[in-house]
């Protein structure tokens, strides 16, 4: 939390709810933020600006440079970067949900890809190479052993966001090749959950598909009746999914040590894995989250979601070695710290206008 001034971050999707996290730290680390965000993953005001991010203003006593905009209009992605002295990009603005990317591939290869492509322009035509990209674990796919370490093979991926993600990390080992100016990190995200501590941010989904807390999380409160698990019939030790949960804020820290390392050192193209390192599985969490929190979850067993895997987890060290980062919160803290979002705001962010909330 040192006072000195580290320069000007462009956070795209900013608003969303891993990007508003990491501009607490951002903030916090001494950095100063621009963000973008196109509202498609995350809630507006009347005024047109994130809630999300006027809670981090709150949140920090620091402001935040926002702007509504969608990468697919290089023009108005031009127009912030002439505004202001950028020195690097964190990019999180994509689409995200496994389930409507298989029903709407081109809607997501378009975004994503175009998005990245047009962004990589800009950045290249304003002489700004330093990128902090966010990428996936979903880019490793079924994987034949574990935990994953960054030397998996990737591509074999099981869904359309998932290869969106493989592609962009494809797209810049061309772009870095053909360019050695360019220092990019790549972030594989294991599964980001819980919320900042003040339970003023959290994850606020806007669509009907969304991640597994904020549904156990909306089942607790009363406004969705029973959870659906999807398949319990995996290669596991309960036969439902296992994944690597990661605290937002752990994910957060790892986008700051990320950029610390682009600041010191050329690096050109490096991928990351950020994780816990330690499986868990549906049930567990589900499990954790009623024993924490106090609270009863009912569920039901439905058949297995197209696209989905068994078993995910990571192999961390690289990160811990290279970044000095290391996810440091439990699962019990994702569990409580989420709920407390989810109670102090039960319906997200979505009453902002109504209640005048600050």
């Amino acid at each position: 939390m040192t006072g000195e001034q580290k320069g000007t971050v462009l956070v795209t999707g900013g608003a969303g709810y891993i990007g508003s996290h990491t501009v607490v730290s951002l903030l916090e680390a001494g950095y100063s933020v621009v963000a973008l965000d196109n509202f498609t993953n995350s809630v507006n005001s009347a005024k047109n600006e994130s809630v999300a991010l006027k809670r981090v203003e709150e949140i920090t006593g620091k402001k935040v440079h926002f702007y509504r905009c969608d990468l697919l209009d290089k023009d108005a992605v031009g127009r912030i970067f002439a505004a202001h002295r950028i020195d690097s990009v964190i990019h999180f603005a994509a689409l995200k949900a496994v389930g409507e990317s298989m029903s709407n591939p081109l809607l997501y290869y378009k975004n994503n890809m175009i998005g990245m492509i047009n962004l990589l322009e800009v950045m290249d035509s304003h002489g700004i190479y330093r990128m902090v990209f966010s990428s996936s674990c979903t880019v490793y796919g079924e994987p034949e052993r574990l935990p994953i370490t960054e030397e998996n093979p990737t591509g074999n991926v099981t869904n359309v966001y998932g290869r969106t993600k493989y592609f962009i990390e494809e797209m810049l080992k061309d772009a870095v090749r053909a360019d050695p100016k360019w220092n990019i990190i790549a972030l594989r995200y294991f599964n980001p959950v819980g919320a900042h501590k003040s339970g003023l941010i959290g994850e606020d989904p806007t669509k009907q598909f969304t991640n597994l807390m904020p549904y156990i999380s909306q089942v607790a409160i009363g406004k969705k009746d029973v959870l659906t698990i999807f398949g319990n019939d995996y290669d596991t030790p309960d036969g439902t999914g296992v994944r690597d949960y990661v605290h937002v804020m752990d994910l957060a820290s790892g986008h700051v040590a990320a950029l610390n390392k682009l600041d010191r050192e050329h690096l050109g193209l490096k991928m990351y894995n950020l994780g816990t390192g330690k499986g868990i599985s549906v049930l567990e969490l589900i499990q954790t989250f009623e024993r924490v929190n106090k609270v009863k979850i009912p569920y039901v067993i439905q058949a297995r979601r197209a696209g989905d895997i068994s078993s995910m987890f990571a192999n961390a060290t690289l990160a811990e070695q290279e970044l000095g980062w290391k996810a440091v919160h439990s699962v019990e803290e994702m569990c409580e710290d989420f709920w407390r979002w989810q109670t102090m705001n039960p319906s997200g962010y979505k009453t902002e206008q109504a209640n005048g909330h600050h």
